[in-house]
Order: C-alpha cells, then sequence, then structure tokens
C-alpha cells in the first residue's frame, strides 16, 4: 500500500474527542480516502467527569480537590490504546497518523511501540517531546512563555490527578480565556458550542508520561510537523523547539514542516486547509 493511499487515523489533544475532526473528515472522506477519528484514553466515550461540577449547591472547594475519575489513566494506557487503533483501522498494515496537541505525546508512545504501522506521523502543533521527557515538562520552559492553558486550571493537578477546567463557569471572562487558549481565530458560536464539548478533566498521567526514543523506533518514522502561528495554547517558539529537537537527535530522519496562520483549533477554523496538507503528505 502506497503512503498516499494508507488510511488517515485523527488523534485529538486534551479536553478534545474525536468530534473535533468531524470538519476535516468530511472533506477528506469526499475523497474517497478512509479516514476515521478516535478517542484518547480519558476522553470522549471514555471520558470521566468530576461529580462536583454537577453537584448543587456548587462547591468551589470540592472543585480544586476532588481526585478526578481518571487519574489513574497514564500514557502507558493512551499508547496501548492507539497502537491498538492503528491496528483495527489498518488491518495489520500501515496507516498515516495526524495527532493535535497532548495527543503529539500518545502518537510518539505508539509510533515507538509499533513503527512499522505508522506511514508517517503527522504533528499538528502538537507536543513531540523527546526521548524520556515529559510533555508536561514544556509547558514550564521559555518557549512557552505567553501560554493562556495553565492559567485556567482548577485545582492541584498532582493532587486530583487532572488538568481541570471549571467548564460551568459562568464567568464570562474565565470563558473568554479559554476560547482565547483554543479557538480565538474560530467562528464565535463555532467556538461556544467547542467549549460546551470539552471534556473537563484531563489525566496528568499522559503528560507526565515519557518514551525512549530509539533509532529503529520513533526515530524511523516520517514525521511532519504543521505549524500554526497564531497558537496561544503550544506556543510558536515550544512548536520549533520540538522539531529542532527531534532533527538534533534523529538527523538521518528530519522533520518535514509546513505552516498555517491559525490558532490552536485549525480542524475548526480552516478545517479545508488541514484536509488539503493531510491529503499531500499521505
Amino acid at each position: 500500500m502506497s503512503a498516499g493511499s494508507t488510511p488517515l487515523i485523527f488523534l485529538h489533544g486534551f479536553w478534545h474527542g474525536s468530534w473535533c475532526w468531524s470538519e476535516v473528515i468530511t472533506r477528506v472522506a469526499a475523497t474517497g480516502r478512509p479516514a476515521v477519528a478516535v478517542d484518547m484514553a480519558g476522553h470522549g466515550l471514555r471520558a470521566g467527569r468530576p461529580q462536583c461540577l454537577t453537584r448543587r449547591p456548587f462547591d468551589a472547594e470540592a472543585l480544586a480537590t476532588e481526585v478526578s475519575p481518571v487519574a489513574g489513566v497514564d500514557l502507558d494506557q493512551a499508547g496501548d490504546l492507539l497502537v491498538s487503533q492503528i491496528k483495527e483501522v489498518g488491518q495489520g498494515g500501515p496507516v498515516t497518523v495526524v495527532a493535535h496537541s497532548m495527543g503529539g505525546a500518545v502518537l510518539t508512545r505508539a509510533a515507538q511501540l509499533a513503527p512499522d504501522l505508522v506511514a508517517h506521523a503527522v504533528y499538528l502543533t502538537a507536543f513531540m517531546p523527546a526521548s524520556d521527557v515529559p510533555a508536561l515538562a514544556y509547558v514550564q520552559m521559555p518557549e512557552s512563555a505567553g501560554e493562556l492553558v495553565g492559567q485556567s486550571f482548577r485545582g492541584d493537578p498532582a493532587a486530583i490527578g487532572a488538568l481541570r477546567f471549571d467548564l460551568t463557569s459562568d464567568d464570562p471572562g474565565y470563558r473568554r480565556q479559554l476560547c482565547d487558549a483554543f479557538f480565538s481565530d474560530v467562528d464565535p458560536a463555532v467556538a461556544e458550542a467547542a467549549l460546551g464539548l470539552l471534556t473537563p478533566d484531563a489525566p496528568a498521567g499522559i503528560a507526565l508520561g515519557t518514551t525512549t526514543l530509539t533509532v529503529d523506533g520513533w526515530g524511523s518514522v516520517p514525521r511532519t510537523y504543521v505549524t500554526c502561528a497564531q497558537d496561544m495554547a503550544v506556543r510558536p517558539a515550544l512548536q520549533q523547539k520540538f522539531i529542532a529537537d527531534a532533527d538534533a537527535a534523529f538527523p538521518h530522519n528530519t522533520t518535514s514542516m509546513v505552516g498555517l496562520d491559525s490558532s490552536h483549533s485549525p480542524f475548526l477554523s480552516s478545517p479545508g486547509q488541514v484536509a488539503d496538507i493531510v491529503m499531500k503528505l499521505g
């Protein structure tokens, strides 16, 4: 099977679900290319919601202290799940995997576990962590300065086991901050709808996990990084660091680059462009 005819799997980032790819999938499917979006461990149909968000009267202290129902989900589970999804979709053959944001850390693990099953790894403004470095560590690096996501967390991730948003908040400033972080160039009505579909808890264990990368594992898989110039979640400088670090570690297999002038969510603001890029990559 040639790269251009491999099935496509789309993996979302933290707090999102397979739903976020619907506009891209529609365009890809119209060409006859097999394509499917899948849910990450702890998200979508595998998500868990803290009781404090729906309990009344609302308890702000519980919001910050209730242990997340997805606290036990880690990178091992997320990587194994993606590998199983790749095997199911590809029927034992290779697939092209497109990962967004924190989904990149999961793709990296899956590609290291099963490099022969990943024809092309596509990182859409995604975390592409170096060997043995947790994705969460990058949030503290200088290249991440100005990001808006961390400012929206509620509770201590180490205590509750999750990166938590208060998605039931009626504070217009807080909701605007979330929209600015993820959907700044998305139609306001679509951004508000997407905000309502987010999962409040993302498993901290996925972001804290690490993957040891090898030349014959992840280092052997063709990869492309799609940068997003207006991203307020994964900042442009951090995107460039991911690329530079990967190329320094695996100079025999450097990263192809494509640029978009978009926010963190081009699958909603410019789905046609995302579909075109992915279709051309293989």
